[in-house]
Parts: structure tokens; C-alpha cells; sequence
């Protein structure tokens, strides 16, 4: 009997040493959790990806700007046509005349109140504009478009709303719907735990889950998502300790923040802010109840109820939320059955704000500012980037590009490529060098591979303005100065002989250089760099902007060179700059997450080419469009508008590129395979088709520039280059020449009683008749 009693008090002496034991392990475990709860969800406690933001739209008095325009700039950013315009990010129109309540937004050098702005439109052209105060408005920033974050790797974005920006609505919804007992649990609701217990077991699978919205919050924001009974312990003690240090206001705004609701490629959707955006393209303070109500269906799960993919089974859910919002108080019968009534309104993919990404802008975003910051200040720190991206230029190259790829492939070719034809397309301002639009592939909204900045691609004939300019430079040659165009061989290093030809096997013979330009002669361009010298031409790519001067081959004459589409850009800038060089810039200027200033991008120019010359070889690429190889550019472009360019193409018509500029934009396009086959595209027959439609499309600006002083401006016989007049000789054209350049003149066109004495004298008659 003793030896029983004895070992029964072993027995709870060892049972009470395992619940010290546990008691003591559980505790430490407790406090552990404790620390972990505190440490992590005080202070700031999400990483908040850097978000960027498009150029705003500037509106003023006798901008280019129509009715139709404006509506479809306001619709883009997200404002909700209504009656009468009561609340930020929303408008009225009637007729020409356009009523809109701006929103409120901190800009890189000015806070801008919400106000009514009234916006009168005559014709394609604003106007006039008045505050509410009927006073006069000279110049009005729309708030700009959120056009993507820079997220870290594991891929959360969000956007941190405060309670302020929440409607009583969505609170009182996700309590109806996820937690009813919300407002009296201390984090765990047993009586659910236990219901939906009751139901799995009879059902024999998972069909109702307990967790209240902290535990959602828990596994959210601190754990995985394995589901195991030790998680589910873990889980339900985090929650308590949350409901013990933070209020049940903060943890509802947390969860507000903090929710997955959805997935945009790689980029995962957190919080209703950031979901707002990205199913309505509007702020989450600016919904609707049948839009609040469907982010809240949305929150049981999101790739199931996902209303692009399953619209019916999202509106199914939608409108049982209205239905249980209505049931429980939160909102009137009637309200409900109006909202259930709604359209889902989601905006399309790829149109709405902060989603439908730009990801090669944003590449070249990521690229710049990683000069200045470490990764995790542009992943975590709340940055706020305001770029150069047009959202309206960015639209029409996307829809050229696509429109013309897909128009090309159902056009015979000889090419035994079995890939798509591939694009990119990038559209500067020339005079301050900015980004304005840049499409790095056929599927514009796909982060994959960025074309637009890596695809090193052998360039053809766009060489070929950089070979005309060191002639021009060297003053020896001008737009009129004749060279051959005949058999060219060169012996190399290794013994062997390089023989070029041009693209149609034939000679031309002597030619002028604005012919040799505008049609692209090879043999002709061969000898004049030759006769330049390689190593002035290859010291003028460097001089316009190519980072590594070329190897001083004579293939370099005839575009064996690889550089990306940007590179071009940057080279074909000194062109439509005038002779100036300004860098090529995405960034205008980098906020923190405060609103203070922390970088502005200065505007760098730098004289990089004779002015002069510069202007005789534009006037030539002028010609490449109305006489050469773009020609087929004016079936498509308006018939007023002054564009220059060149089209290259590279051996075994691997590439097809057009670059030209016109008075507003400069645009640069690539056509070819990843697998570096044959397109069988000329840059003429392919980049230009997507080029010209571009160009037509922008209303942008003729190319114009004053003639220089030292110039003066003559015609002559495109074909010959012997002096004309312009009703007289084959094909005149007007060309550019220094001063007192003497040319031979076309016989038919020199022959009148007067000669040579009699046309100075009709020159001098109209100076004098000028002058009076």
C-alpha cells in the first residue's frame, strides 16, 4: 500500500513538474509571441513600395484640349461622371462645358486643395477656366495618374489608407459578413470555432471557417498559410495579445490594410486601398455601396471571386453581402436592391489606376533611381515618384504597335521564324529629353524581358544621319555635293576582301548626298565615310551620346552595330535637339513619405554638334520622308505635317527600325524575333508602319527650325543634284547650303533672256520691294 501511495505521488509530482514545465515553456512562449505582436505592428508597419505617378496633366486657356478629350482624361484618372459635381473625383458635362471637383494632392512643389474648377471648350481647344469664385483660372494640374509601385520581391503592394479615408460602410460590412462579434470578442469567438466545427464534421470537409477578422489579421500579416493545429493555437493567442495592446479601431484600419484581395501578374493586391484602384480605378473613399460591397464579397476568396474571371459568380456573392448589409441594419432595403441592380463596374485590365502597369517604364524608372537609392528606401520607404510618362502617348504607341504586329503577320513574308514578331516602341520630348511613353514588348502590361533597354540590335541604316553629319561638320560636303554611288571593296585585316551592296544589287552612280540619305544608298554611304574617315564617324556616335565608341570597321558604315532601342533615341535627340544633347530622363523628381522633397532631375544641356550641320542633314531626313524611304509614311500622317526620320534595316532583314522626329516627339521603333531571325521586314516596310500611325495619332508639332546665318536656302534636281527652280527641273526640292555655295545648273532651267545677271537682278527687286 505504501509503495501504491508512493508512486502515486510520483506520479503527480512527475504530472505537476510537466505542467510547471509547460506552464513556465508556454508562458515564455506567450511573451515571445508578446514581443514578436509589439515589435512588429508598432510604428510603421507595413513596407510601403515606392509608388509612381504619370506626368499630371496641365490644363490652360487655348490648349489643344476638346470637350471629348478632357472626359476621356478624367475618365482614365478615375472621376465619376455625376449630375452635379459634389465631392473630389467627380465631374458634369454639358455640352462643351466640363464641371469637375478636383482631389486633393500633394505635388513635388505645391499642396492642392480639393476645388470646383468649370472648364469651357470651343472647337479642340479650351477656352477658358473658373474657380467656383467665378474667377479665372490660367493654369489648372490635374491630379496625376498612379501608374504602378516599385514592389519588393516577394511582391506586396498596397496602399495605406487612414480610417479617415474609409466609409463607414466598409467596416460595418466586414463585420456583417466575416465578424459579427467583432465589436465584443477579445480576438478569438469560440461559438464560431464551434458552429463551424459542427458544420465541417458534417459536411466531412472544410465549408465555414471561425477565424474572426484579428485572426485573419494575424495570419495575414505574421504567419503562413499551413494549416495545422499548431498554427491555428498560435494563431488564436496572437490574437488575443493584438486585442490586448491595440484598439478595436486600429485593428479594423489594419486589416483594411493588410488583406490579400487579389493578383496583377506578379504583383499581389493588399488592402482594400490598393484594390480600389485596381478593380475600380478610383480612391477607396470614392466608392460606391455595390463597390464596397464586391471588395468585401472578394475578401472570401480572391482567385475564386475574382470579378474579371468569374463576374457571375462575383456579382452571386456580391449582392448576398448587400443582402446581409441589409438584413442587419447597415444599410436600407431599398439601397440594396438599387446597388444589387449595378453593374459590377470593374474597370478593364490594364486601364485601371495603380494597376495595368507600364512595366518597361517602370524598369527604366528602377534603372534611374537606383543611382541615387539603395533598394530597400525604394521598396519600403514610401517614396513617391513623379515621372514623365504621358499616359496618352504611351496608349497610341501600345495600340500602333499592336495594331501593325498583328496586320504584319498576316502578311505573307519570307521568314522561316516560327516566334511572333516582337516590338518596341520609345517616345521622347527632344527638348528636355524626357521619357515620355516606352513599350517594351508586344504585351505591354508582361514584366518580362525590357527590349526597350536590353535588346542589343544590330542598327542598320539609322547609322547613317551620324555618317552625313561628320561629312557635313568636316565642311567639305553639303546637301548637294555629289558622291558615287558605285562597286566598293575594302581589304581587312585578315586578308579578306568586304564588298557591300545595296539592297537592290544596282549602282546609281553619282549622286547628291540628299539623295544618297533620303534613299538609303549604301555604296554611296560606304565611300563618303570612307573618305571622312572612320575614326571622325565613330567619334561622332560618342559626341551625340553613345556611351562606347564603335570599333572603327568599315561594316560600322553600314549599321554592324548593336545598341538598344533607348541608345537610338539618345542618338537621334542631338537631331531633333538642334544639335544639343540632353540626357534621357524618366524622373522629374522623388518625394518621402511625408511629402518633403528629396531630388529634383535638373535639365542638362549640352551643345554636342555644329548647330548648322545638324540643320542641313534634318533637312535631308526631311527628304526621307517625302522623296526616300519613308515615303509611304505620307499615306498616313497628315499632309501639313513636317516629320524627319530614317528607317534602317539590318542584314538578312533581322531588324526593322524607324527613328524620326517631328516638332513635339521623338519616337523610335523596333520590329524583329527574339531568335534573331530573319523578319523579312525593311524598316520601311515595318517599324515606319507603326511610326507614321504613331506620329498621326499625337497631334504633336511640325518639325521647324529657323535657318542658320551662315546658311541659305537653294533648290535643286533631287535625282542629279543640279541646280533648279521650283517649276523647273526633275523633282525639285529645297535644300540647305552654306552661303555662297555655287552649284551647276540644270540647262533647262538656266536658259531665259536675262542669264545669270537677270536672276540676281529679280533678287535684288524683291529685297527692295521687301523693304517698302
Amino acid at each position: 500500500m505504501r509503495a501504491l501511495k508512493k508512486y502515486r505521488k510520483q506520479i503527480f509530482a512527475g504530472v505537476a513538474l510537466a505542467l510547471g514545465v509547460f506552464a513556465i515553456v508556454f508562458t515564455v512562449w506567450v511573451f515571445t509571441l508578446d514581443r514578436k505582436i509589439t515589435s512588429q505592428f508598432e510604428g510603421r508597419r507595413w513596407t510601403l513600395p515606392a509608388q509612381v505617378y504619370a506626368e499630371p496633366t496641365e490644363l490652360y486657356a487655348g490648349q489643344a484640349f476638346s470637350a471629348d478629350t478632357l472626359e476621356q482624361e478624367l475618365q482614365r484618372l478615375g472621376y465619376q461622371r455625376v449630375d452635379k459635381p459634389q465631392h473630389p473625383g467627380s465631374y458634369s458635362r454639358q455640352g462643351t462645358r466640363v464641371d469637375l471637383i478636383n482631389r486633393r494632392f500633394q505635388f513635388w512643389d505645391v499642396l492642392q486643395e480639393p476645388q470646383l474648377l468649370t472648364i469651357n471648350t470651343r472647337g479642340a481647344a479650351i477656352e477658358d477656366m473658373r474657380n467656383g469664385r467665378n474667377e479665372e483660372v490660367p493654369i489648372f494640374r490635374l491630379d496625376p495618374l498612379l501608374i504602378g509601385s516599385i514592389f519588393p520581391i516577394h511582391g506586396e503592394d498596397r496602399v495605406v489608407v487612414t480610417p479617415e479615408e474609409v466609409s463607414t460602410l466598409l467596416p460595418s460590412a466586414l463585420k456583417v459578413v466575416e465578424d459579427r462579434k467583432f465589436d465584443t470578442h477579445m480576438g478569438v469567438n469560440f461559438s464560431a470555432i464551434t458552429r463551424a466545427a459542427w458544420v465541417n464534421l458534417r459536411a466531412g470537409q472544410i465549408e465555414q471557417g471561425g477565424s474572426t477578422l484579428t485572426q485573419q489579421l494575424v495570419k495575414s500579416y505574421f504567419l503562413d498559410n499551413r494549416r495545422t493545429l499548431s498554427r491555428k493555437i498560435e494563431e488564436a493567442i496572437m490574437a488575443m495579445l493584438l486585442e490586448v495592446h491595440f484598439s478595436k479601431q486600429d485593428l479594423m484600419n489594419a486589416y483594411i490594410n493588410e488583406i490579400y484581395l487579389g493578383q496583377d501578374g506578379r504583383r499581389a493586391i493588399h488592402g482594400f486601398g490598393l484594390a480600389s484602384q485596381f478593380y475600380f480605378g478610383k480612391p477607396l473613399a470614392e466608392l460606391q455601396l455595390h463597390e464596397v460591397a464586391l471588395l468585401v464579397a472578394i475578401v472570401r476568396g480572391p482567385s475564386y471571386y475574382d470579378p474579371r474571371r468569374h463576374p457571375k459568380r462575383a456579382r452571386e456573392r456580391r449582392d448576398m453581402v448587400l443582402k446581409l448589409m441589409a438584413e442587419h441594419g447597415v444599410i436600407a432595403p431599398e439601397m440594396a436592391k438599387k446597388a444589387a441592380r449595378r453593374e459590377l463596374g470593374i474597370v478593364s485590365a490594364g486601364s485601371q489606376v495603380g494597376g495595368g502597369y507600364y512595366p518597361a517604364f517602370l524598369d527604366l524608372v528602377r534603372r534611374t533611381l537606383r543611382r541615387d537609392y539603395r533598394e530597400e528606401d525604394l521598396t519600403e520607404a514610401g517614396l513617391r515618384i513623379f515621372s514623365t510618362l504621358n499616359p496618352m502617348v504611351q496608349t497610341q504607341a501600345e495600340k500602333a504597335l499592336t495594331q501593325e504586329l498583328d496586320r504584319l503577320e498576316k502578311m505573307p513574308r519570307k521568314t522561316k521564324s516560327k516566334s511572333p514578331l516582337e516590338g518596341v516602341v520609345v517616345v521622347t520630348a527632344p527638348q528636355n529629353g524626357e521619357v515620355v511613353a516606352m513599350v517594351g514588348g508586344r504585351q505591354a502590361s508582361f514584366a518580362g524581358f525590357n527590349r526597350a533597354l536590353d535588346a542589343k540590335r544590330s542598327i542598320g541604316s539609322l547609322v547613317k544621319p551620324v555618317i552625313y553629319l561628320a561629312a557635313v561638320e568636316s565642311g567639305n560636303y553639303h546637301a548637294a555635293s555629289i558622291i558615287e554611288d558605285g562597286p566598293v571593296s575594302v581589304k581587312l585585316q585578315n586578308g579578306q576582301l568586304w564588298e557591300p551592296k545595296n539592297i537592290s544589287k544596282e549602282f546609281y552612280g553619282p549622286v547628291p548626298l540628299v539623295r544618297a540619305l533620303a534613299q538609303s544608298m549604301n555604296l554611296a554611304t560606304v565611300n563618303l565615310g570612307l573618305a571622312v574617315g572612320l575614326p571622325k564617324v565613330t567619334r561622332e556616335f560618342v559626341a551625340l551620346g553613345l556611351e562606347k565608341e564603335p570599333p572603327q570597321l568599315p561594316s560600322v558604315l553600314l549599321g554592324s552595330l548593336d545598341v538598344s532601342p533607348l541608345d537610338v533615341a539618345q542618338l537621334y535627340n542631338a537631331f531633333a535637339n538642334g544639335g544639343f544633347s540632353t540626357p534621357l530622363r524618366a524622373v522629374r523628381s522623388v518625394l518621402d513619405a511625408d511629402g518633403e522633397s528629396l531630388k529634383s532631375f535638373a535639365l542638362e544641356v549640352t551643345p554636342v554638334a555644329s548647330p548648322e550641320a545638324v540643320y542641313q542633314v534634318n533637312r535631308m531626313m526631311v527628304e526621307v520622308i517625302e522623296h526616300g524611304s519613308g515615303r509611304s509614311a505620307r499615306a498616313t500622317i497628315p499632309p501639313t505635317l513636317t516629320v524627319a526620320g530614317k528607317s534602317g534595316t539590318s542584314s538578312d532583314y533581322r531588324d526593322s527600325w524607324f527613328a524620326g522626329f517631328s516638332g513635339g516627339h521623338l519616337a523610335v521603333v523596333w520590329i524583329g524575333h527574339d531568335d534573331n531571325t530573319s523578319t523579312g521586314l525593311t524598316g520601311s516596310s515595318g517599324s515606319l508602319a507603326v511610326w507614321s500611325r504613331l506620329m498621326a495619332n499625337l497631334g504633336t508639332t511640325s518639325w521647324s527650325a529657323p535657318l542658320p546665318e551662315s546658311l541659305e536656302e537653294t533648290w535643286i534636281e533631287f535625282p542629279t543634284g543640279l541646280g533648279a527652280r521650283p517649276d523647273c527641273g526633275e523633282q525639285p526640292i529645297a535644300i540647305a547650303v552654306p552661303k555662297g555655295t555655287q552649284l551647276p545648273m540644270q540647262p533647262s532651267c538656266s536658259t531665259n533672256v536675262f542669264g545669270e545677271f537677270g536672276e540676281k537682278a529679280k533678287e535684288w527687286w524683291r529685297g527692295v520691294t521687301r523693304q517698302q
